[in-house]
């Protein structure tokens, strides 16, 4: 499976939320674990809904959890 382009603070964020595990994210945006576990790993961009889901479940912006560095 090809890494994606769009990087990600999702565990930073999960740690810096009380541990937060990734089963309780799952479950906060309605998905399944091994989804968390592939976008923490940059293996799978998420859906523009999946994004803002995340974004909502910590409570800050989806580019405080997404970011797509620009190439030179």
């Amino acid at each position: 499976m090809a890494s994606t382009p769009i990087q990600n603070s999702i565990r930073a964020l999960r740690f810096a939320r009380g541990e937060m595990t990734q089963q309780a994210l799952a479950e906060a945006c309605g998905v399944t674990r091994q989804t968390i576990i592939a976008l923490e790993a940059g293996k799978y961009a998420p859906s523009l809904e999946l994004a803002f889901r995340i974004a909502h479940a910590f409570k800050v912006g989806i580019d405080e959890v997404f970011q797509w560095p620009r190439t030179p």
